[in-house]
């Protein structure tokens, strides 16, 4: 009975891992790219789904095409989004060289980053509420004890506990490196 809100628990830490691996902090990530939409044969495909993308050094990032036609529309693709960063052609592959962050624009990061982390505790907390919402009107339906509730409560909040902590841990982490030089 549990187990399906510890997994909607777990998709809201996913999901958020998922929205950290696209803030650039400074250092190069692949994961920046991940919303990036290049058009290929009339469809749009994510830039991992057609090119070779590699972090070469600490703050480059190598977009090797597996079709070289596919160079400028990856680059303009790239112009397009929100990435912030502008792409150099070299006519076989495109770099994107990221430029370390001020340390405005470092805290500023850090700001989203704690947001993003409470956003992601309420939705913990939102399955949390349907989970207590869902046991009560099984008691009251009869379906479920007192005891049974009361051990159901316990283990619920055991799992947003524990999920929450999870929640600090990952924007513990990600603060750490954006606010790294």
């Amino acid at each position: 009975m549990i187990k399906a809100y510890e997994d909607r628990m777990s998709r809201a830490v996913k999901h958020l891992e998922g929205e950290y691996a696209s803030i650039r902090a400074g250092r190069a990530n692949p994961g920046v790219l991940d919303k990036v939409m290049v058009e290929y044969y009339g469809a749009e495909t994510p830039i991992n789904q057609v090119a070779t993308v590699s972090v070469t050094e600490a703050r480059t990032l190598t977009i090797q095409p597996w079709d070289r036609s596919l160079l400028k529309a990856i680059t303009k693709a790239i112009q397009m989004s929100d990435v912030g960063i502008n792409p150099i052609d070299d006519g076989v592959s495109i770099r994107l060289i990221f430029p370390a962050p001020t340390e405005e624009r470092r805290k500023a990061l850090a700001k989203d980053v704690s947001k993003m982390a409470e956003d992601a505790k309420v939705a913990v907390r939102n399955i949390r509420r349907d989970a207590m919402d869902k046991f009560k009107a099984a008691k009251k339906a009869g379906e479920l004890t007192e005891d049974d509730l009361k051990n159901l409560e316990e283990k619920i909040q055991k799992s947003t506990d524990k999920f929450i902590k999870d929640i600090d841990a990952v924007a513990a982490n990600k603060t750490k490196e954006v606010m790294e030089l």
